[in-house]
C-alpha cells in the first residue's frame, strides 16, 4: 500500500465528515493543549526556583555556621574559639579549591538621614561579599580592602534602603551624601540593584503599564510595591559597611555580665565560594581540615549547602510535571477513545468498500495499515491544533495570573506533547485495523 495515498485517503474522510471529526479530535486538542500548558507553566517556576537560587549565590555558595558539640567532646568544647575571622584568613591561605571568602559581623542600629528616621541591620562585610552574596552596584562603589585596612565610616545601601532614608533623591544623587548610623556619620559610597523574583518584576511591571495607560501618576504605588519584603528583601535593604568598621564602632565592647570581656571576635556569618562545583566535596574537605585545626578539634561547626536546595528544585519540578501530565494524559485518553469509537463507526459504514478492495487483490495488512494511517492523520492534525490552542491557553493563564513565572514554551516540550498525540493514534486505530483487517472478503461484499 502506497503510504502517501492511505494519507491523502485519510484527509478526505476528515473532510467529508467535518464537524464529527473536528469532535473526534477535541479530546486529543484539549489532552495537547493541557499536556503543553503544563510543560510551559514548570519550566517557567523551574527558571524562576533556579534564578531565585543564583541570585542569593548559586551552588558553588557554603554557609559555615554553628552545631552542637558531639557528646565525647562537651566536656572541652570552651576550648573552641567559635567562628571568627582567624577562620576566614586561615581558609584563605590554605583552602586553595575556596575562590572567595566572605566573613560577616553584624549590629542593629538606628539610622537617621535629615528627618528620617528608620532601624536596619549593618553588615560588616569584606569585598569579597559582592561575590559570593552575588550583588550588583547600580551606583558608585562597593567596598575597597582600603576601607576595610582603614575603618572607614563608608556605606553601601540596598535599593529600597536608599529610596526609604532618601526620599525623592535619584540614586546617583545618594553617592556622597551622609546618615547616621547610632549617631556616627556614614558617607554613601555605593547603591545596589534593585533584586526582584519574576514574580515581583511582572507585578511591578503591571503597576507600570497602568500608569501608562491611565497616565496619572502612580510612583507612590510603584514605591510602595519595591518597599515590600518579597523574596530578595534583605538584599534590597542592605546596609553595608566595613567589617573591621563594625568591629570597632558597635563590636568593642563585649558585656558578660558587668564584665567587659574586649572586643567581640566572633563572626555572624561565615560565606564561601567553592572555585569549581565539580570538585565541591574536595573543597569542603579542605575547609574542613582547616576549621579542625582553629577550632582544636571541636566540632562546633556544619556547613549549610545550596545542593539540598537545588535537588528540592528538580524533584519539585517533577513532581509537578508527573502530576499534570497524568491530568494531561486522562484528556489524550479520552480523545484516543474518540478516535477508536469514530474508526470503528467508519469501518461499518465501509464495510462493502473493504470487501471490493479485498476482492481486487489488497491484502489483509493493507487494510490495517489504511485504518491505522487514517487514525494517525486524526491524531497529527489534533496534535497540530491542540499546540496552536496551547499557545492560546497560556495567554490565557498569563492574563489570569499575571504575577506568576511567566510559562515557557520550550521546543522539547512541544515535540513531546505532539508524539503523546501521535502515539494515541497508533494505539486507538489497533482495534479498529484489526476488526476491519479481518473481515471475510465474501461477508464484506454482501453487507448492505
Amino acid at each position: 500500500m502506497n503510504l502517501w495515498i492511505g494519507v491523502q485517503i485519510g484527509i478526505k474522510e476528515i473532510w467529508a465528515h467535518k464537524f464529527r471529526s473536528f469532535l473526534t479530535m477535541l479530546g486529543v486538542i484539549l489532552g495537547v493543549a493541557s499536556l503543553q500548558s503544563m510543560f510551559a507553566l514548570t519550566a517557567g517556576i523551574a527558571k524562576g526556583m533556579r534564578e531565585n537560587l543564583e541570585a542569593v549565590g548559586g551552588v558553588e555558595r557554603i554557609g559555615v555556621e554553628d552545631k552542637e558539640v558531639s557528646e565525647e567532646l562537651l566536656h572541652i568544647a570552651e576550648i573552641s574559639p567559635g567562628i571568627t575571622l582567624d577562620d576566614a584568613v586561615a581558609i584563605r591561605e590554605s583552602a586553595s579549591l575556596i575562590s572567595h571568602i566572605s566573613p560577616e559581623v553584624n549590629s542593629g542600629v538606628r539610622l537617621q538621614a535629615g528627618s528620617v528616621k528608620s532601624g536596619a541591620r549593618m553588615e560588616g562585610i569584606m569585598p569579597d561579599f559582592l561575590v559570593v552574596d552575588n550583588h550588583t552596584v547600580e551606583h558608585g562603589r562597593f567596598i575597597t580592602d582600603l576601607d576595610v585596612l582603614r575603618g572607614e565610616r563608608v556605606a553601601v545601601l540596598g535599593h529600597t534602603l536608599a529610596s526609604q532614608l532618601f526620599p525623592g533623591v535619584p540614586h546617583s544623587e545618594v553617592v556622597g551624601r551622609t546618615f547616621a548610623a547610632n549617631q556616627r556619620a556614614f558617607t554613601v559610597v555605593g547603591i545596589l540593584g534593585l533584586y526582584e523574583s519574576e514574580r515581583e518584576k511582572r507585578q511591578r511591571e503591571l503597576l507600570e503599564q497602568q500608569r501608562a495607560k491611565s497616565g496619572r501618576s502612580d510612583e507612590g504605588r510603584i514605591e510602595q510595591h519595591r518597599r515590600r519584603r518579597g523574596t530578595f528583601a534583605r538584599k534590597n535593604w542592605s546596609l553595608l559597611a566595613p567589617i573591621s568598621t563594625v568591629q570597632m564602632e558597635f563590636k568593642s565592647v563585649n558585656m558578660v555580665g558587668d564584665v567587659d570581656q574586649g572586643p567581640d571576635k566572633t563572626l555572624s556569618n561565615l560565606q564561601l565560594r567553592v572555585r569549581d562545583v565539580e570538585n565541591f566535596d574536595e573543597a569542603l574537605a579542605q575547609v574542613t581540615t582547616v576549621l579542625n585545626h582553629t577550632h582544636r578539634g571541636i566540632d562546633d561547626f556544619g556547613f549549610e549547602t545550596r545542593e539540598d536546595w537545588f535537588d528540592r528544585i528538580n524533584q519539585s519540578v517533577a513532581s509537578t510535571r508527573l502530576s499534570g501530565g497524568i491530568i494531561a494524559a486522562i484528556s489524550l485518553v479520552v480523545g484516543g477513545i474518540g478516535i477508536a469509537n469514530i474508526m470503528l463507526a467508519s469501518i461499518t459504514e465501509r464495510i462493502r468498500e473493504i470487501g471490493i478492495r479485498r476482492a481486487i487483490g489488497a491484502k489483509s495488512r493493507d487494510i490495517f495499515l489504511q485504518i491505522i494511517v487514517e487514525s494517525v492523520v486524526t491524531a497529527t492534525i489534533g496534535g497540530i491544533l491542540g499546540l496552536f490552542a496551547s499557545a492560546g491557553m497560556i495567554h490565557v493563564l498569563i492574563l489570569l495570573a499575571p504575577s506568576e513565572n511567566t510559562p515557557i514554551l520550550e521546543p522539547m516540550a512541544m515535540l513531546i506533547s505532539f508524539s503523546c498525540a501521535i502515539l494515541i493514534g497508533i494505539i486507538a486505530g489497533l482495534y479498529p485495523a484489526f476488526k476491519a483487517s479481518s473481515l471475510d472478503p465474501i461477508q464484506a461484499l454482501r453487507y448492505e
